[in-house]
């Protein structure tokens, strides 16, 4: 009996292409690295540009290498910027003023944005929207009436009056970023802890503050960060003739200016450095957390 066998079928291999929107997405990451790259060495430069000054002299600051190191290190430039220009001084001033401004920020901000975003009442819309119309504000359109006001109240050339405008002005954005972060946690926790017997300062307190702790340290670092480096408020509410009230941002603005005349390009430089540091040693502690609580809205 005579069987037929079917012909062997060659298996025809298809070339795979690379598909166009794979070869977009890698010379887009591509162009993201390297504007990464110059992001970053535009930022660290002028950090390490500072340090290395504040060991020279005022020849190798103004020399043909001014990346080169220092011939001899030394902190002397350091010391005299702590004492004779008073930096010391003014950074004590500036931990105490951020750490009060701060303080109350976060808490008044976060009430505010809790109860906006979790309770429906007549107005709510409206009072959210004159939070978020105080981001268009800047600062130096409001400081002839700022200063006129806190000088009504007996508060000008004071740290009180510092630290109340810095809580004004910080918590528009506050408010704003706590808002929509607080409507992305889940309202089953909450309700399940009024049903325990929780009234709403403890559920508040102790149930929902915690569950938004990512972005509590995310606004509070923003928060710093902003009132370290303010100038234009301190100087209209601190006038020269309080000197021992100054901030930071004051003193090194009078090292900047007095460094003309007396060439102490070094203790400028230190002064910086030292204005320097601590926010930097917060951003480096607190960059995971920051990054979380950007990103944990998005992923909720």
């Amino acid at each position: 009996m005579k069987t037929d066998t079917a012909p062997a079928v060659t298996p025809v291999r298809r070339e795979v292409r690379p598909k166009a929107g794979k070869q977009s997405a890698g010379l887009l990451g591509g162009v993201s690295h390297v504007m990464l790259v110059l992001w970053t060495i535009l930022t660290v430069t002028p950090i390490v540009y500072t340090f290395l000054n504040s060991f020279k002299t005022n020849t190798e600051i103004f020399g043909d290498s001014p990346l080169a190191l220092p011939q001899q290190w030394g902190w002397g430039a350091w010391g005299r910027a702590w004492e004779t220009s008073r930096i010391g001084e003014y950074l004590v001033n500036t931990v105490i003023v951020v750490a009060f401004s701060t303080f109350f920020t976060m808490l008044l901000g976060s009430m505010a944005a809790y109860v906006l975003s979790r309770y429906e009442f007549r107005g709510n819309r409206l009072i959210y929207t004159l939070f978020v119309a105080g981001l268009s504000i800047p600062p130096f359109l409001a400081l002839s009436a700022l200063y006129k006001v806190v000088d009504n109240v007996g508060l000008l050339g004071t740290h009180t009056g510092v630290v109340l405008v810095y809580v004004a002005y910080s918590m528009p954005f506050t408010v704003f970023f706590l808002t929509a972060f607080f409507k992305t946690l889940p309202t089953t926790v909450a309700e399940a802890a009024m049903m325990d017997g929780c009234g709403h300062a403890r559920t508040f307190f102790q149930i929902m503050l915690p569950m938004a702790k990512p972005g509590l340290i995310s606004i509070t670092i923003f928060n710093v960060i902003g009132q370290w480096n303010q100038y234009l408020l301190p100087i209209a509410l601190l006038p020269g003739d309080k000197q021992d009230k100054w901030l930071i941002t004051q003193g090194i603005a009078n090292i900047s200016t007095s460094a003309g005349y007396e060439a102490d390009w070094a203790g400028l430089f230190a002064a910086l450095s030292m204005a320097i540091i601590p926010i930097l040693i917060v951003y480096v502690i607190f960059q995971r957390q920051i990054q979380t609580g950007l990103t944990a809205g998005v992923g909720k």
